[in-house]
């Protein structure tokens, strides 16, 4: 009699914990629950995204310097030619350079010319 009992008791324990675990999962696959956790995970995605760009930009900050100290372009009070952009032309120098670029080829747009 206590064995039929037992195995009822655990069959039954067992019946409750398998329907709560079903409607757990089906829970957790409901439309606004899989919105829910896709924006976490975007937002998520988002953060990592953005502390790698500043890393990036700190490496590429650190290097420039380091680059600017090697070829002796570091800015003080003695060197007030030296500007923020380092990269940037003179104004006469940058004028030459954009006139004489030669380096972009020439397309002919006439559908006449041979193949």
């Amino acid at each position: 009699m206590f064995r039929r009992t037992f195995w009822f008791t655990a069959g039954a324990a067992a019946g409750v914990w398998a329907t709560t675990k079903v409607n757990r999962k089906l829970k957790q696959l409901t439309p606004e629950s899989l919105a829910a956790q896709a924006a976490e995970k975007a937002v998520e995605a988002g953060h990592r995204l953005k502390d790698f760009a500043l890393d990036v930009k700190a490496g590429m900050t650190q290097r420039e310097d380091e680059l600017n100290d090697a070829l002796g372009l570091t800015q003080d009070a003695g060197n007030p030619a030296l500007t923020d952009n380092v990269r940037a032309l003179p104004g006469p120098r940058r004028l030459r350079a954009i006139q004489n670029d030669n380096s972009r080829p020439t397309y002919s747009h006439n559908r006449n010319e041979d193949h």
